[in-house]
Order: structure tokens, then C-alpha cells, then sequence
């Protein structure tokens, strides 16, 4: 038995097999930009996790922006990406940059007057998204910038930080064809992440401030008693003292039992002048204030009974800092006459990268708790400055205080 043939025409049969192959190229098709988009949004999810995390960690906001701007260039498939923060004068500055061939060509640092052509300027008027498709012939300093650098087309987002406008974040090609039209909300997905960190970042800032303010008052609130101390108290006492003597030397004739009341009177007058001193001390010494961190310490060491080796820079410093730095070596050396029967102690200071350095060490029994009083009361005086306090005391290897203090200028309010 023969087999069926087919009854279509040849005509009709290639017209069949043409439009099924059409089918299945435009299906393979549709499966690839699927694949591509899945694979697009993987991406992109993973840089926003990323950014996440370093927000997330309280890393510097400088890192979190050099990130963002990596991230971005990167997904956008741009040669060149910039964050910029608008200022009060209505200009602009570059905070952070990326570009492909990894050279740093934008001008991180410079400050632009928002004139002309230019994302920023839109994103400033607008509150908006904006694109700028070819700066040829456009006007401003950052048009003039872009043609520089042979930027064909830009596309840029705003950061919103507290309901104001904030800053802007750019990513820019060198390539005739412009950026794809979701281009803007790529870039926005990762305006939230950097609102954030700025939030964070201001929060952080006013809070070392108000920090230092406390620290600064009371501070200033210590050298105020001391000098009402010595300026009222102890000069009356001094005079006292003086008629005192005064008195033994004129009535040295007198009946036994004058003599005996005036001297009663002398050693108690003395005792006392000698307990204000040394409460004046405490609170913060006259000699820290007039010969700086070297002075007070040398104060400090002239004290002890165990033989103290330091070294410590003659330069001044801010009085917060110095003063900060100062309790941080009397509440070391403290211990180390009270609790670490060491035979012998260091103390040494020095500046690196902005940071008052201070290592406390002695070789006695160890144990120290760092969450005693004195140390507790340190850290706080510490963080408040935005520094970092360490206490290594392990039993029988001695005891070692080590604080870093971000230095201001000497007499900064």
C-alpha cells in the first residue's frame, strides 16, 4: 500500500514552514531578551544589596558614595557616572566619580556654578529625573566640561534627603547611541539607598557635635569653678594664712594659750588652702591650660611613685582634645598607683592622619575592668568626640590604655 501524499500545494507548504521558522525565531527571541532581562534585574538587585549592606554598616558615607557611583556607571552601561551636592549658593560640587577605562577624569573636589546645559541644573529646577541627549554648542561650565571630556548624552537623578533636594547622581557616555529609556529609574532605585546614608551620615555629625558641646561645657564649666577657686577661696585663705603668721610673730610674747589657738589656726588654714589646690587640680588643672598635654603630663608623672617614662609632643592642641587626653593619662596612671603593682610605666602621644594618639602602658598584675567607673566615664568622653578608646588588661601581662582623639584646630569653638 502506497503512502499518503500531501494534498497542500508546494506553495502553500513553504508558506506553512516559513511562517512556523518565523514563529519559532520571534519565540527563541522573546526567551532571550527574557533571559536578558532576568539576568538585568539579577544584576541589578545585587549592586543595591551591595550598596545596602555598606549603608546597613554605617561604613563612611565617601565609601558608600564611590560605591553608588561604581555601581551605577557599571549598570547603566556608561563610560563615566558623578554624584554631585548641590550648595546654599547655588553651585554644585563633584563628591564622587567613576569611569570605565578607570582614569578619574571628572573633577572630584571642583565646584560648578549651575549655568547652562547640564543635568544638575535641571534636577535643581525640577526636582526631577533629566537628560541631557548632546551637549554640542550647549553653554556652562559643566557643558563645557562634558565636551571635554567627549560625553555624547547624559542621564541623571535627584537625591532627596529630608524632603530637600539633596544632590544629584549622573551617568554619562562617551557613544553616539543614547541611554535606553528605563535609564532614569535604574538610576533611582539607588537615590534611596544614598538619601539614607546621608540621613545617617548628618545624624551621626550632629550627634558627635551635640556631643562635643556637652564635653565642651563641662569642660569649660571645671575651668570656671577652678578659677573661682583660686581667684576667691583660696586667695582669702592665702591672706588668712599670711595674718596668721603675722599674728605668731607679733604675739610671740603672748600667754601659751593664745600662741596654741593662733597655731591651731595657721595648720588649719594650710590644711585647707592645700585641699582647694588639689581640688582645683582635679578639675581641670591650671597647668594643662597654660602649658598644654606635655605640661599636665609632666605634672601627672612628677607625681608617681613608680617611675613613668614619657613622651609626649610640646605642640597644643584644641582644649576639648587636651583635656580629654589629659584625664585619659591621670585615670591610667591612677591605676597604675593604685591596682597594677608595676615597677614601671609608659606613656607616650604623637599625631598621624588628623589623630591624637595616646598609649598608656605598665608592666604590672593586669586584670583592669574596662567597664569600671573611670574608664566608663573616659569612653563616654571619647565617643562624644568621635575617637575610640581601647583597654587590653589581661591577667598578669600588665595593663595597656590606648585612645585615638580626631584633632580640631587649637582654640576651635
Amino acid at each position: 500500500m502506497s503512502g499518503r501524499r500531501s494534498s497542500l500545494p508546494p506553495a502553500r507548504a513553504i508558506a506553512i514552514a516559513s511562517a512556523a521558522a518565523a514563529a519559532l525565531f520571534l519565540t527563541a527571541r522573546r526567551l532571550q531578551a527574557s533571559e536578558q532581562e532576568r539576568r538585568r534585574l539579577a544584576d541589578e538587585q545585587a549592586a543595591l544589596r551591595r550598596v545596602a549592606t555598606l549603608v546597613a554598616r554605617s561604613e563612611s558615607t565617601e565609601e558608600v558614595f564611590e560605591a553608588v557611583v561604581r555601581e551605577v556607571g557599571l549598570l547603566c552601561d556608561a563610560d563615566l557616572a558623578r554624584m554631585e551636592r548641590f550648595e546654599a549658593d547655588r553651585t554644585v560640587t563633584a563628591i564622587a566619580a567613576w569611569s570605565r577605562d578607570g582614569q578619574g577624569r571628572l573633577a572630584v573636589g571642583t565646584r560648578f556654578e549651575l549655568q547652562g546645559a547640564s543635568i544638575a541644573a535641571q534636577v535643581y529646577e525640577t526636582s526631577q529625573a533629566a537628560r541631557v541627549d548632546s551637549f554640542a554648542g550647549a553653554s556652562g561650565p559643566i557643558a563645557h566640561e562634558a565636551e571635554t571630556l567627549g560625553i555624547r548624552s547624559s542621564v541623571g537623578c535627584p537625591i532627596v534627603v529630608g524632603g530637600r533636594i539633596w544632590g544629584v547622581i549622573a551617568a554619562s557616555t562617551t557613544r553616539d547611541t543614547p541611554f535606553p529609556p528605563n535609564t532614569e529609574s535604574r538610576i533611582a532605585e539607588f537615590t534611596e539607598l544614598v538619601a539614607t546614608a546621608v540621613a545617617n551620615g548628618e545624624a551621626r555629625s550632629a550627634l558627635i557635635a551635640s556631643r562635643v558641646r556637652l564635653v565642651t561645657a563641662a569642660d569649660d564649666a571645671r575651668r570656671r569653678v577652678a578659677r573661682d577657686l583660686h581667684d576667691g577661696a583660696q586667695q582669702r585663705l592665702v591672706g588668712v594664712i599670711a595674718a596668721l603668721k603675722l599674728a605668731q610673730l607679733t604675739r610671740a610674747s603672748d600667754d601659751g594659750e593664745s600662741w596654741t589657738l593662733v597655731g591651731e589656726a595657721l595648720a588649719g588654714a594650710e590644711a585647707a588652702n592645700a585641699e582647694l589646690r588639689e581640688l582645683a587640680h582635679g578639675i581641670l588643672p591650671h597647668i594643662l591650660a597654660r602649658g598644654g598635654l606635655q605640661a599636665g603630663v609632666s605634672t601627672l608623672v612628677s607625681r608617681m611613685r613608680v617611675p613613668v617614662n614619657a613622651d609626649v609632643p610640646g605642640e597644643r592642641f584644641a582644649a576639648d582634645v587636651e583635656a580629654s587626653a589629659y584625664f585619659i593619662v591621670a585615670e591610667a596612671l591612677t591605676n597604675v598607683a593604685k591596682h597594677s603593682r608595676a615597677q614601671r610605666a609608659d606613656v607616650r602621644a604623637w599625631v598621624t592622619d588628623g589623630l591624637l594618639h595616646l598609649d598608656v602602658r605598665d608592666n604590672g598584675v593586669g586584670g583592669a575592668r574596662s567597664d569600671g567607673n573611670g574608664l566608663t566615664g573616659l569612653r563616654d568622653r571619647v565617643d562624644a568626640l568621635g575617637g575610640r578608646l581601647r583597654v587590653e588588661s589581661p591577667r598578669g601581662g600588665g595593663t595597656r590604655i590606648a585612645a585615638s582623639l580626631p584633632l580640631r584646630a587649637h582654640g576651635a569653638d
